[in-house]
């Protein structure tokens, strides 16, 4: 990305005028103020990818204001523990974190839902939803009780349903299985037998050798064979419906956020949005050769049984009846979700799905 360009163009979307946008950028940096955050990771170094995000906003911003405005970035751990990053940013131990806000759902499940809900959308409908169904707006609504504001940075796409040491055909199989399960889908997952864990990505494997838990989900192949869990669970699944399109986000306390500058305020809202799109890219890319390579180191690839999907919609349906009776943000913002839903897998079946389906034909008969 060419820096000036960047700069130029968040300022003219900003509200400091127009003109700001003919001035050269180290003028439009001596007009604003030398400023250093922290941003507290949710995850370990090792996970390039998703914790690289947030080191990638952090770059983009430094440069579009010739390093006035500077984003230190600490991984899980350094300052607070992953699941601890949204809290710190609340109380201003940090000025903001990269997390995934279904982590915090255990406080309300309301968190989940800009994030990833079980059979919600995949990642190009979340994100249409966020940025032209007003779902970053809406989201915000509630995020300013918590004393944050919040923008996407980050999707996997469609996860991965883990890896097991069993096979798991029937309903029967989930039935007392101890699987490390991240936020709101755990409570869904409870329904059919399952006793979630939430354990953070350092902790995992451990957990898994030693046999505490049965089974894990993480992300897709990239990630997970990094952590290495193809050594000690053999069979891994997919789709993981619990998590179609996760959205990461970047979390700013409320009070350093509004401290900003507006032309800071947009070169943020751009970085962040670049960074959602660019983890996204970047995981499609590597997970493709990656499952290759698990695979050929000895995992063995399942699908989820039309059984468990239909049980696993159902329970998370009536799940969802049961909290939009008494939590009205809830039933606010899911029931936007809702409604979008419907129409985008409408959509998406027409011209792309047959597209993919198509391609995919094509693959598998060794044309590609």
């Amino acid at each position: 990305m060419d820096r000036r360009s960047f700069l130029t163009k968040a300022a003219v979307g900003g509200t400091i005028g127009g003109a700001a946008a003919t001035l050269a950028a180290p003028a439009i940096a001596q007009a604003n103020p030398k400023i250093n955050w922290r941003l507290t990771s949710s995850f370990p170094k090792s996970l390039d990818t998703i914790y690289g995000a947030g080191e990638t906003m952090a770059r983009m911003v430094k440069e579009a204001t010739d390093g006035q405005f500077q984003i230190q970035v600490f991984a899980a751990g350094e300052i607070v523990g992953g699941l601890q990053a949204a809290d710190a940013t609340a109380n201003g131990t940090v000025e903001c974190c990269h997390s995934v806000c279904y982590y915090y759902w255990g406080k309300d499940p309301t968190w989940a839902l800009a994030s990833a809900v079980p059979f919600s959308l995949n990642a190009r409908g979340m994100n249409a939803w966020h940025y032209h169904g007003g779902g970053i707006a809406m989201f915000n609504e509630f995020l300013a009780k918590q004393n944050l504001y919040g923008l996407p940075g980050g999707n996997s796409g469609t996860q991965m349903g883990g890896w097991f040491r069993k096979e798991i055909n029937t309903l029967d199989d989930l039935r007392g299985l101890k699987m490390r399960v991240g936020g709101f889908a755990g409570k869904i997952m409870e329904r059919l037998g399952v006793v979630p864990q939430q354990i953070p990505a350092g902790d995992i494997y451990a957990a898994l050798e030693k046999g505490t838990i049965d089974g894990v989900e993480w992300v897709g192949p990239y990630d997970d064979e990094k952590l290495g869990f193809q050594k000690v669970a053999p069979y891994y699944y997919y789709p993981g419906w619990w998590e179609g399109g996760p959205t990461v986000h970047f979390l700013f306390n409320q009070d350093a956020w509004n401290g900003l500058p507006p032309l800071y305020q947009n070169i943020l809202r751009i970085a962040c949005q670049a960074t959602d799109q660019d983890m996204l890219a970047n995981y499609d890319y590597k997970n493709a050769r990656a499952l290759k390579s698990v695979m050929a180191n000895g995992a063995q690839l399942r699908p989820f049984s039309p059984e468990i999907m239909s049980a696993s919609f159902d329970a998370a349906d009536a799940t969802y009846a049961e909290i939009e009776a008494t939590n009205p943000e809830f039933k606010k913002i899911w029931g936007s979700i809702k409604d979008f839903r419907s129409d985008w897998y409408l959509w998406s079946q027409v011209a792309e799905y047959n597209y993919d389906t198509f391609m995919m034909i094509q693959q598998r008969q060794g044309r590609l």
